[in-house]
C-alpha cells in the first residue's frame, strides 16, 4: 500500500463518517413526523414530505456504503458499472457545490443545504444544519480523494496518455451534447446575475439560489468543453485525464442535480401548493432539467468511449 493508497482509505472512511449523521437526522425526520413529533416541511403533505425524506435516506446509504466500496476489500469483487455509475452521481451532486456550500456557510444560507432548501427541515437548528452540512462537504472531499486513487487501483489504464491516443475521438465529430449543455450552463448563469426572462416569482429569488444557479451554470460549460475536448481528440498534447475527471465532475452534476430537481419541480407544477413555489416558470425548468439529465447522460457514454481507448 503506497501512500495515495493510505490517504485515499482515510477518506474514504471520513466520507461514511460525514455522512452518517445525515443519515441519522434524516430517519428522526421520518419517524418524527410519523408520530407527530416533528412538523412536516413547507409546501408538502405528510405522505409527499415522508417519502421525500425517505428519498434521500436511501441516497445517504447509498453514498456510505459506496465510501466503503471503494476502501474495502469487497469494492473490488463487485461489478463495477454499478458502482460506476453511483460514484457518478455521488461526485456530480457533491463534488461542484463544494464551493457553494462553503460560500452559503460564510453569507449565513438560512437552511445550511446545498440543496437551496428543498430538502430542509421545518425548524432545523443550529447544530443539526451544522451536522448536515459537514455531511456534504465531507463526503464531497472524500469522494473527491477516494475515487481516484481506487480507479488507480481497479482500472489503472484509464487516464492513461494524451488526448487522440486510441479512443473514437474525431477532429470531425461534433458532440451535441456539449452544445447541449452549454446552452443549459448559460441559461443557469444568466439567471444567476440577475435575468428574469423565465422567472415567474422573482420574490423567490434568494442569495443562496442565484450563487448554486452560478455554480451549476459553469459547471455544465466546463462539462461542454471537456466533452468536446475528450471527443474531438484535441489539444493532443492534453493528457487524458484532465478532460476525462472535469468531464465526469461536470455531467454528473448536470444528470444528478437535475434529475433530483426534476421530481420535484413536476410535484410543484402538478399539485400547486399555495404555499411553495420555484422562482423559475415551471415548463421552462422542467424542460431544463430534461435537457440536463439527458446531456448529463450522453456526456458519460461518450467519455467512457473515449476513456475506453
Amino acid at each position: 500500500m503506497d501512500r495515495w493508497d493510505r490517504v485515499g482509505r482515510l477518506a474514504a472512511y471520513g466520507a461514511a463518517l460525514a455522512l452518517t449523521p445525515y443519515l441519522l437526522i434524516k430517519v428522526s425526520w421520518v419517524v418524527g413526523s410519523l408520530l407527530g413529533l416533528l412538523p412536516v416541511g413547507t409546501g408538502f403533505g405528510k405522505a409527499e414530505w415522508v417519502v421525500l425524506n425517505s428519498a434521500t435516506i436511501g441516497m445517504a446509504g447509498i453514498g456510505i456504503a459506496m465510501a466503503l466500496a471503494l476502501v474495502r476489500p469487497w469494492g473490488m469483487r463487485i461489478p463495477g458499472a454499478p458502482l460506476a455509475f453511483c460514484a457518478w452521481v455521488g461526485t456530480g451532486f457533491l463534488v461542484p457545490v463544494l464551493p457553494y456550500a462553503v460560500l452559503s456557510s460564510l453569507l449565513g444560507s438560512a437552511d445550511g443545504n446545498p440543496k437551496s432548501g428543498s430538502d430542509a427541515g421545518p425548524s432545523m437548528p443550529v447544530w443539526e444544519a451544522a451536522l448536515v452540512q459537514i455531511g456534504f462537504v465531507g463526503m464531497g472531499l472524500g469522494l473527491a480523494i477516494a475515487l481516484p486513487t481506487y480507479v488507480r487501483r481497479r482500472w489503472p489504464d484509464a487516464f492513461a496518455g494524451g488526448l487522440g491516443e486510441g479512443g473514437e475521438g474525431s477532429p470531425r465529430a461534433l458532440p451535441w451534447m456539449a452544445v447541449v449543455g452549454a446552452a443549459v450552463g448559460l441559461i443557469w448563469l444568466y439567471w444567476a446575475v440577475g435575468g428574469t426572462a423565465g422567472v415567474t416569482h422573482r420574490g423567490e429569488r434568494d442569495l443562496a439560489w442565484h450563487v448554486l444557479s452560478g455554480v451549476l451554470g459553469l459547471w455544465a460549460f466546463v462539462a461542454s468543453a471537456a466533452t468536446w475536448a475528450a471527443v474531438r481528440g484535441r489539444p493532443a498534447r492534453v493528457p487524458r485525464w484532465g478532460p476525462l475527471v472535469l468531464g465526469w465532475l461536470g455531467s454528473g452534476s448536470l444528470f444528478a442535480w437535475s434529475g433530483w430537481k426534476l421530481p420535484f419541480t413536476l410535484y410543484l407544477a402538478v399539485a400547486q401548493p399555495a404555499d411553495a413555489a420555484l422562482p423559475e416558470n415551471l415548463a421552462l425548468a422542467a424542460v431544463l432539467h430534461l435537457a440536463a439529465v439527458g446531456t448529463g447522460a450522453a456526456m458519460l457514454r461518450a467519455l467512457v468511449r473515449t476513456g475506453g481507448g
